[in-house]
């Protein structure tokens, strides 16, 4: 054993200090949390007192916020409040202190600010023209989309969500919400049938109703490889569509679409049901047909999904006045229609 000098144990001593200073850097408690006592701006006000806690208690548990709410540590206007308790403007909230986890490690994502053409806008609802192809917002497999665009490019906005959804390969009309009271009172008319809107879709096949309506169920499933898929099935959704003929250009049709029900996929998959599946749909349409439609220089050629919201009325939700916005068939689908119709002017005697 070698024997320890005066200055090895004077060094050992030393680095044990440091060692043990560094730990209790290490180990410092983090900051206690505060009671926090927030006003209600118009920008929450109509929302629940339980979805206003999880946006301003982001990565604390669910089941913690709503234990919080019960115990009557939440107060409202220094009353106690239930999880359904919508907030009024300049309603006073104590937020109870609570300890959030540290988020992990993210890779910053780079939103590019992008501006889209607008139909319509006031301080309540903007309405955009939007582009197919153009997912409306983020998630499976899609860093960003529509709403996370407008909102780096309107940074300005305190609120802004949107009122309803597209499809990626769809285009044309998106309401979005600029206040919340606009959101809940479009929410509103959505979920009672007051909301009118309307799409064109040209199909593969010839369709010999003037009008038709189609109530196929539909029932949501995932595929072995992890992609949603809907299909008609008996249990399945209640979903409705009105179909109206607008022009016959054999082998194709093109039609107007009325929702009656807002089902993921409803119109698709209800004309695919039909036999008459969308030009372009890489889910449920022709794929042979459409890889043909897709060639260069292919006539008539189209390389997207022929599917356009192209008509939305609706009452204003907080002036009450009508509402009635249309957008134009984009270039590249009044150019098919074109080809189509040239097509079958030459097919005549």
């Amino acid at each position: 054993m070698i024997p320890a000098t005066a200055t090895s144990v004077g060094q050992i001593i030393f680095i044990m200090n440091e060692l043990g200073k560094s730990r209790q850097k290490m180990v410092s408690p983090a900051p206690t949390p505060q009671v926090r006592l927030v006003e209600v701006d118009d920008g929450s006000a109509g929302q629940r007192i339980d979805n206003f806690l999880l946006r301003e208690c982001k990565g604390v548990p669910k089941s913690h916020v709503y234990r919080i709410l019960r115990s009557g540590e939440v107060r409202v206007n220094k009353g106690r409040i239930d999880a359904s308790y919508r907030l009024v403007l300049g309603d006073i909230v104590r937020i109870p202190p609570v300890r959030v986890a540290a988020p992990a490690a993210e890779i910053p994502i780079h939103v590019p600010a992008a501006t889209f053409p607008v139909l319509f806008e006031d301080d309540y609802l903007m309405a955009i023209d939007k582009p197919a192809g153009v997912a409306v917002h983020g998630g499976s497999g899609v860093s960003f989309g529509v709403i996370e665009q407008l909102r780096r490019a309107l940074s300005h906005l305190k609120f802004l969500e949107l009122v309803h959804r597209l499809d990626r390969e769809t285009s044309g009309i998106l309401l979005l919400a600029k206040k919340r009271a606009a959101l809940v009172g479009m929410h509103e008319q959505i979920r009672h049938n007051r909301m009118d809107k309307r799409y064109l879709a040209c199909v593969t096949g010839e369709w010999h109703d003037r009008q038709r309506a189609v109530k196929a169920p539909l029932y949501k499933y995932v595929t072995a490889e992890g992609e949603r898929r809907v299909r008609v099935q008996e249990d399945g959704q209640v979903s409705h569509t009105v179909f109206r003929m607008v022009e016959s250009l054999p082998p194709y049709t093109l039609l107007e679409a009325e929702l009656k029900t807002g089902r993921t996929h409803q119109i698709r998959v209800h004309l695919a049901h039909c036999g008459t599946p969308i030009v372009g749909d890489d889910k449920y349409g022709d794929f042979t047909l459409n890889k043909t439609l897709a060639r260069p220089g292919a006539r008539p050629g189209i390389k997207r999904m022929f599917l356009h919201a192209w008509r939305l009325k609706f009452t204003h939700p907080v002036l009450d006045t009508p509402i009635a916005l249309q957008a134009a068939l984009p270039p590249e689908c009044e150019q098919f229609l074109n080809q189509l119709r040239g097509a079958s002017a030459d097919a005549k005697p």
